[in-house]
């Protein structure tokens, strides 16, 4: 009932950002990345690839309110990087390990096909 239509959960809005950040001034070499239109799969995925850095001292996500497609990304390194080059360098990585297993994925389902009508002709 309070939910907003399910377009709007995706679509950007004319003049909206993606991404936006902010440096955190309570502790050195921190920074808040907000992500509209996104949702815990990207948030979790975000985190948890960041977590793996070595340079990367803190990293936590916390979704606003679950009626809105948005979370916050907290990112505290160790001064040897920007907290938005971190960011940066997680979402690279993400994207080469997400087009590794679409190209496995799909060479696996390939093979299966094959294999599926090299049992059927027999």
């Amino acid at each position: 009932m309070n939910a907003p239509d399910r377009f709007e959960l995706f679509l950007l809005g004319d003049g909206e950002k993606k991404v936006t950040w902010a440096p955190e001034t309570r502790v050195p070499d921190a920074a808040v990345f907000t992500f509209n239109k996104e949702d815990h799969t990207l948030a979790n995925l975000l985190r948890a690839k960041l977590a793996k850095s070595p340079n990367i001292l803190f990293s936590a996500y916390k979704v606003p309110h679950p009626l809105f497609a948005t979370f916050e990304l907290r990112v505290q390194t160790d001064g040897s990087l920007s907290p938005k080059d971190a960011v940066i360098r997680a979402c690279g990585d993400l994207i080469q390990e997400l087009q590794r297993l679409d190209q496995e994925f799909t060479k696996e389902w390939e093979l299966k096909k094959i294999a599926g009508q090299g049992r059927d002709g027999l």
